[in-house]
């Protein structure tokens, strides 16, 4: 006998009433719909590098990846070939020294570190600072580990780095950690030793754990910094640092962070409860495509900086200002005082010109009157999506 179907006055966790889906996950979505009705939308929207790994990269792979004691699990803290390539390009490229054994853990991507590094440090209600414009992920973290968010703003009169005055005056009572993100995402404002020489001093003398997220530094930018090269910086800082940007492997999943090795140790005491080590082949991929000469780096830049220009066209389609020392995988525009919002703007551009930009709302309140535009796809591409937006420019500004 067949019974009826009842649901089940089942609830969620309340943690999951305290985020909503990642914006990208509800656009995309959003996008596949109009692509499947013959759109052909242009995304301009995500990060996600279109330019392959080097050739060695890929022929390592390969080549580990068709032997047969090379597909079982993991450890968890790498193999030693990664964590001392790891250790060889930081000295390398930023000029840290880090101890490969105790000072790295590799990650299975920096946004899942930013989940290892909250459980690891933040019981709920402690205090987190977190930037305004900034990574989604760090607000969205920090609620599910019931964490309390103390918004700090960063702005252009600033260039774009914390307000220490401010933050001082602010209640930092029960703070643990702090997130910065230099190279910045979404504003492409370039780190300086002054800025993290500030940040350390501040994390040492109210005892705050300073996070930066760092996997910018090698795109578009000279001069790539980290925060550990300031002099005892390991002792209050931790750096996560990743591929998927600065060596075209997002997909690949490889990242790792760097600190004390106290620090590294309690990480992985989270990290090792909740995903397992990374596949062998992969692992020694990225060695080699850590060993990529400076030539192949300055290729990639020729690249982006082209792309860039490309990007600065659309922009100035769209009356929009931004900054030309921009460093990173994106421009990020300031629309014209005459638009009502981001928001309504980038939806405009969407649905009249099938082309998607991002808009700055979704960093955070100081984005309210940004765009981003990815440099994540060919020259042709941006092209065509400024001739769609030339055409529908009357219908696309919507003006107050």
């Amino acid at each position: 006998m067949q019974k009826d179907n009842k649901v089940c006055n089942i609830e969620p966790a309340a943690r999951v009433h305290n985020v909503s889906e990642y914006y990208f996950s509800r656009k995309l979505k959003e996008i596949a719909t109009m692509n499947k009705a013959g759109k052909q939308v242009i995304n301009l929207g995500i990060g996600s590098p279109d330019l392959p790994p080097s050739p060695r990269t890929i022929n390592t792979l390969c080549q580990h990846a068709r032997q047969a004691d090379e597909h079982g699990y993991q450890p968890y803290t790498g193999i030693p070939e990664l964590r001392q390539a790891f250790a060889d390009w930081y000295k390398r490229c930023y000029k840290v020294d880090i101890n490969p054994d105790t000072e790295i853990q590799p990650l299975i991507g920096s946004k899942e570190g930013i989940l290892h590094i909250s459980l690891a440090f933040l019981n709920p209600c402690d205090g987190v600072l977190i930037p305004n414009p900034g990574y989604p992920t760090y607000s969205s973290v920090s609620h599910l580990a019931g964490a309390r968010i103390i918004p700090y703003e960063l702005k252009t009169e600033t260039g774009w780095y914390p307000d220490f005055e401010a933050i001082e005056q602010t209640d930092l009572s029960g703070v643990k950690l702090m997130w910065v993100n230099y190279p910045h995402m979404p504003t492409g404002a370039n780190a300086s030793m002054e800025l993290f020489e500030k940040l350390v001093d501040f994390g040492r003398r109210h005892g705050i754990v300073i996070v930066n997220d760092n996997p910018y530094s090698f795109i578009l930018n000279d001069t790539p910094l980290s925060i550990l090269r300031v002099p005892g910086a390991k002792d209050v800082c931790i750096e996560m640092n990743s591929l998927s940007k600065s060596h075209n492997m997002p997909g690949w999943r490889i990242a790792m962070l760097t600190s004390n090795a106290r620090f590294v140790q309690w990480i992985l005491k989270v990290k090792s409860n909740i995903d397992s080590g990374q596949f062998k082949p992969m692992q020694y991929a990225a060695v080699a495509a850590m060993e990529a000469p400076q030539e192949w780096y300055e290729q990639m830049n020729d690249i982006y900086r082209s792309r860039r220009n490309s990007a600065g066209e659309i922009m100035n389609a769209l009356h929009c200002r931004y900054d030309d020392n921009q460093t990173g995988l994106f421009l990020w525009g300031k629309i014209p005082e005459e638009a009502v919002s981001a928001e309504s703007l980038t939806d405009r551009i969407l649905y009249e010109a099938n082309v998607f930009i991002t808009p700055g709302f979704i960093f955070g309140s100081q984005g309210e009157r940004y765009i981003r535009i990815s440099l994540c796809c060919k020259n042709e591409t941006l092209k065509e999506a400024l001739n769609r937006i030339q055409t529908h420019i009357n219908n696309i500004c919507i003006w107050k």
